[in-house]
Formats: C-alpha cells, sequence, structure tokens
C-alpha cells in the first residue's frame, strides 16, 4: 500500500507524518475481516468509520471559515445554505473523483465485486475519513490547505456563482416569510437572440405586484438576479418606512 499511498499524497498536496491514519481513511469496514484473516492483529486494522465522523465536522467548520472569509457580505442564512451546498455527498463524490480515490480504497471481496469503487457514498465518506486522517496527522492548517485546494476552491469555480445566485433566491423567500408574506413568482417576461445566445428576462411578483427585473443567459440567472433587485428594493422600503 505504500507506492499507491505515495501516489495519492502526491495529489493530496500532503505527505504524512503518520501514514498509518491514511491506510485507515482507506479502509472499508468491508476489508477487515479479510485483513484480519491475513495475519492482522484487531489492534492494528481499523476501519474508516470514525474517521468519517470527525471529518465531517473538520470539513464543516473549515467550509464555514472559507465561506466567511470568501464572501465577507453574506448573511447568516446565505452562509449556512451555501456551506451545506459546498459540503453535500455531491460535493464530496466529486472531489474524491477528481482525487481518484476508489482506485486507494481497501475493500472486502464482496464490496469489490459490487462496484464498490464506484459507488458515491462510499466515496464521499471515504473523502471525510482522508481530510479527518490530515486534521489528525497535522492539524487544521494542514486540513485547511487541503480542502482548499481539492474541495472549496473547485466548487466555487465550476459552481460559485450559482451558489451565491440560489441564495439571493433563498434570501428573498426567508425575507418574505419572516414578514408573514406568501413565497415569491417569478415570471418570464421576454426571450431575445439565437438559441445558442439567448437572453432572458424574468420579472419577480409578490403578493399579485411586480417587485423587479432581471436579465440574465439562463432563466434561473435571469430569477436570481430579479431575486437580488428585490431584495434591494424591500430593503429600501422598510428603510424609509
Amino acid at each position: 500500500m505504500n507506492g499507491r499511498a505515495t501516489e495519492l499524497e502526491q495529489q493530496l498536496g500532503y505527505r504524512f507524518s503518520r501514514p498509518e491514519w491514511l491506510e485507515r481513511a482507506l479502509t472499508h469496514a468491508s476489508a477487515i475481516p479479510e485483513l484480519r484473516n491475513g495475519g492482522r492483529s484487531d489492534a492494528a486494522v481499523r476501519d474508516n468509520e470514525q474517521l468519517e465522523f470527525l471529518g465531517d465536522a473538520v470539513l464543516a467548520m473549515l467550509a464555514s471559515e472559507y465561506l466567511l472569509a470568501t464572501f465577507p457580505a453574506w448573511s447568516e442564512g446565505q452562509l449556512s445554505k451555501s456551506r451545506a451546498r459546498l459540503v453535500n455527498a455531491r460535493s464530496l463524490e466529486a472531489a474524491a473523483r477528481r482525487l481518484r480515490l476508489g482506485e486507494y480504497l481497501q475493500l472486502g471481496r464482496g464490496e469489490e465485486k459490487s462496484g464498490g469503487r464506484e459507488k458515491g457514498a462510499l466515496l464521499a465518506n471515504a473523502f471525510e475519513a482522508v481530510i479527518a486522517a490530515i486534521y489528525l496527522d497535522g492539524g487544521l492548517a494542514a486540513a485547511s490547505e487541503v480542502l482548499s485546494r481539492v474541495l472549496f476552491q473547485e466548487a466555487v469555480k465550476e459552481s460559485g456563482e450559482r451558489i451565491a445566485e440560489s441564495d439571493h433566491k433563498s434570501a428573498l423567500q426567508e425575507f418574505l416569510q419572516g414578514r408573514g408574506g406568501v413565497p415569491a413568482e417569478y415570471r418570464l417576461a421576454r426571450e431575445t437572440g439565437p438559441d445558442h445566445q439567448k437572453t432572458f428576462q424574468v420579472e419577480v411578483w409578490v403578493n399579485g405586484a411586480y417587485m423587479a427585473r432581471g436579465e440574465g443567459s439562463t432563466k434561473k440567472e435571469a430569477e436570481q438576479r430579479a431575486a437580488e433587485s428585490a431584495l434591494v428594493r424591500l430593503a429600501q422600503t422598510e428603510a424609509g418606512e
């Protein structure tokens, strides 16, 4: 496992001072009986389930720290929802696949035959375990540096705008609900341009009244900009009361 572990360390950009942490992080519970039957002692063979638990907490804290530093103007609600998207199972699975984490896992024969190396949930859990292993081996700073490079920056680069935009709609929903209002309604007002380069204009209506308009290259983008404009208008209205 040493040579394979070194390859993974290179992809992570982190060298373990105690490689046994990485080995444990890559050991699925299904592999334990076979490893013990192969002569490994009970004390020397541990699966990664406890590390998954710890990794989940480390991810939540460091994702919060990253979002606060990257988006200092966001509200608590925006930060909370964005953190959930940043560290959800799909995001962690994508990071695990970028690292080719499945190639390095220790699996039992049954799990191997059932395609365990490609199972999304298994990969996401293993990613959490690896992050916990880095934390235990090198501390929060090491875990933060690795996460920033292999997860956070990639996630924001691929969907950061969507994360921010989706929060405009969520923020508008929270604003209206907090004041006893009904959900906003989004109406497509205009669609222009050729199929490969369309521009959409979307209006947002609240309680049957027009509130704001947004424009974008997709309907979702236009909706988010409309929601953002509506939030600004509602905030100005409240400030003037």
